[in-house]
């Protein structure tokens, strides 16, 4: 049997960057049960704002919490109240300085946790899960990424006997220290039981530091192809009428006579027609 190691786990150090950084030199298990403890909170409390990843960073007694979000409207609230109280919350949890930042997503259907927490929602609310994982690989691959698996687990559609079943488009290397893999879980909680589902993305490889797999903007289309301003008239772009083409006209010879007459002592043989429409003579 092939032993499974996580993607993010494997990269630690070559790639990827622990999600809480921080030192003690005491208290190290109290410190990593209150990080579990804030992450699981935030979770729970944030599960309609679609969220990524939680890092948490440790400058002296202070808290720094950093929240990779889909939707950050969502946690920062009207005019920021709904995160001043989250702030508030923690402090009194913690008796430490809390500092939360946000982080949007800006292309969710490439974040391997925000696309199995997807599948996991539509499998709660008894979408068929085949059609589920479809949809989640189509539309990564329309957004660009390289490689997508996604794997659902449990009492798949009621069956009595669990199975697995899985969708792969693209390449994985798992193998591969440089390759940049998101990786995610999410457990859907339906009435015939628990479904797990994972998934993996593959974006390319990760050189100096750099991806290669990083998508290019959008080209915007040419100035004549864009739609007029609102209350305008379409018109349509003016093309420049084409330039005829230049042909070269061969030299044009100088005419007999003219040679005749520069050579004023040059007198034509007997039977050749002269200038004057006479024949030459003797």
């Amino acid at each position: 049997m092939g032993q499974k190691v996580h993607p993010y786990g494997f990269r630690l150090g070559y790639t990827k960057t622990w999600r809480s950084r921080w030192f003690a030199g005491h208290g190290y298990a109290d410190l990593v049960a209150e990080d579990q403890q804030i992450k699981d909170q935030l979770r729970k409390r944030l599960k309609a704002a679609g969220i990524s990843s939680i890092e948490i960073d440790r400058p002296g007694n202070k808290l720094r919490v950093t929240i990779r979000t889909a939707r950050p409207g969502i946690i920062i609230g009207r005019r920021g109240t709904e995160i001043e109280k989250l702030k508030l919350d923690l402090q009194k949890k913690t008796d430490r300085e809390i500092y939360i930042d946000i982080q949007e997503v800006h292309r969710p259907e490439l974040d391997a946790q925000l696309v199995a927490e997807s599948v996991a929602m539509q499998i709660e609310k008894r979408v068929a899960f085949r059609r589920a994982m479809r949809k989640a690989v189509d539309s990564a691959q329309r957004f660009g990424c390289k490689g997508i698996k996604v794997w659902v687990a449990g009492r798949l559609n009621g069956n009595e006997i669990a199975r697995t079943e899985w969708y792969l488009q693209g390449r994985l290397p798992l193998q591969t220290l440089r390759a940049d893999i998101d990786y995610g879980f999410c457990e859907a909680h339906t009435t015939y039981g628990i479904i797990g589902v994972k998934c993996w993305i593959y974006r390319g490889e990760i050189i100096d530091g750099k991806s290669t797999g990083e998508l290019e903007p959008p080209k915007r289309r040419p100035q004549a192809a864009r739609r007029p301003p609102e209350g305008q008239p379409y018109r349509p772009p003016v093309e420049a009428a084409p330039s005829a083409p230049v042909v070269e006209q061969p030299p044009v010879a100088a005419p007999v006579a003219a040679a005749v007459e520069e050579t004023p002592a040059f007198r034509p043989p007997v039977g050749l027609p002269t200038t004057d429409g006479g024949e030459g003579k003797d």
